[in-house]
């Protein structure tokens, strides 16, 4: 009998440990096998009802939806009075009938707020944004990092989506902008280190949410580079003390020709997905099990899209073997959780267990 149900384990497998975790999943041992879906996704109810039944006939058991765009927009009708006075939320979805019909069918919920990027407050709090040197809004449109009124803001935005039942909170766009010149760049205060601005930022969500489960994005590359030469704020050893996962975007696509990664070079990254995710984590890795007390674990964010601007040769059409190939990489460096990104929320099932 002992024999029989040890096979039944083993046979079992993903599926059993799906069930497992996703019933303790107030725990950090959650396992997130997740997609996003961007707003069109889940307010369509035929399409909702498909991702509810992926989830019945695969190992996917999360999704993340925005609750602030990188339009600026909240997606839901806000009650928060900054909002409301910006009119800088819209009725996309119901929240509470989106949240509930996944909660009911036991699928954890991850609310992604876009961060510092906002085309639409920086406009109409000009106050909150970033200029240039000459007093003109910067032309990407970014809101002050290092302004606490706008971490504020935030906050604000992540504790009344949890109050509404969102499983986690994702911040994403959680950096200094890079695009375009950004030595012109008027920030209204002197900054040695952008990573410690951001860190501050993270500290301050982490104080006044202290309980709940908190994850970023960033950008892949921080895996590989050290101490922040990219001048986004963003340095691995620092940016997940006080976060549950940072969730570095490795996506081959935007990996340069040619870059090295934990000692490999990545002669042409989009048609090498297993090598670009599983060396970039694993060194990843490598660096913040060197951190003492480092909270948080990497869950990376993976390719589910085809690249096709980066010309003939250099790209791939991207379908269920590609993503299965960063899947397992992702498993063999290490992190047992992953999140794919396709803007389209168009998902090959045939990638997924």
């Amino acid at each position: 009998m002992k024999k029989l149900i040890l096979l039944f384990i083993i046979l079992s497998g993903v599926t059993f440990s799906n069930k497992l975790f996703a019933e303790n999943k107030n725990t950090k041992q959650f396992w997130v096998k997740a997609l996003y879906l961007s707003e069109s996704a889940i307010n369509n109810m035929e399409r909702l009802q498909y991702y509810i039944n992926l989830t019945k006939r695969s190992e996917i058991n999360s999704y993340v939806i925005d609750l602030k765009g990188v339009d600026g927009i909240v997606n839901y009708e806000s009650k928060i009075p900054a909002v409301r006075m910006a009119k800088a939320f819209a009725t996309s979805f119901n929240l509470s009938k989106v949240i509930n019909a996944f909660h009911q069918n036991n699928i954890h919920v991850i609310g992604r707020i876009v961060c510092f990027k906002d085309p639409y407050l920086s406009v109409q709090k000009p106050e909150w944004a970033v200029n240039e040197n000459d007093g003109k809004l910067y032309n990407e449109k970014w809101l002050n990092p290092t302004n606490q009124e706008v971490w504020k803001y935030l906050v604000d935005i992540a504790k009344e989506s949890l109050a509404k039942g969102v499983d986690e909170i994702q911040f994403d766009y959680v950096r200094f902008p890079f695009d375009g010149d950004t030595g012109k760049l008027a920030l209204g205060v002197k900054v040695e280190e952008r990573y410690k601005i951001i860190d501050d930022f993270i500290s301050c969500a982490r104080k006044q949410m202290p309980k709940a489960v908190l994850s970023a994005d960033v950008f892949g590359i921080i895996c590989q580079s050290v101490n922040d030469p990219e001048h986004i704020g963003q340095n691995l050893e620092y940016i997940g003390k006080e976060l549950d996962y940072i969730s570095p975007m490795i996506y081959p696509s935007l990996f340069a020709k040619g870059q090295i990664v934990n000692d490999i070079i990545l002669a042409k990254p989009d048609l090498a997905p297993y090598a670009v995710v599983y060396n970039t984590l694993l060194n990843g890795n490598r660096r913040i099990a060197r951190v003492k007390d480092y909270r948080a674990k990497i869950r990376p964010y993976l390719q589910a899209y085809t690249a096709s601007w980066l010309g003939d040769g250099e790209y791939q059409q991207y379908g269920a073997d590609q993503l299965k190939q960063q899947i397992k990489a992702a498993h063999d460096a290490g992190c047992d959780q992953w999140i794919f990104w396709n803007e389209q929320s168009n998902y090959p099932e045939g990638a997924f267990y």
